[in-house]
C-alpha cells in the first residue's frame, strides 16, 4: 500500500502532555506524554481508521491560521 500524508493538530494538555486530532477524519485523536509518543500513538490511530471501512475522510486541510480580533 502507498504511504498517504496526514496532518495532526497537536495541543497541550493541562497536565503537561499532548492531545492530537487528525482533522481529515471525523473522529481520530491519540494522546501522549511526549510528543514522540503522541506520534506513535496518531500513526496507529490513523492506520485504525483507515482500515475502518466506514471511514470518513473529509476534505484535504489547508492549513491553520491565526488572526488577531
Amino acid at each position: 500500500m502507498a504511504k498517504r500524508e496526514f496532518y495532526v493538530l497537536v495541543e497541550k494538555d493541562g497536565s503537561g502532555g499532548f492531545v492530537g486530532e487528525a482533522p481529515q477524519f471525523r473522529s481520530c485523536t491519540g494522546r501522549g506524554r511526549t510528543l514522540d509518543e503522541l506520534m506513535a500513538n496518531m500513526q496507529k490511530e490513523i492506520a485504525s481508521c483507515l482500515q475502518n471501512e466506514d471511514a470518513d475522510i473529509r476534505s484535504e486541510v489547508v492549513g491553520i491560521y491565526k488572526i488577531d480580533v
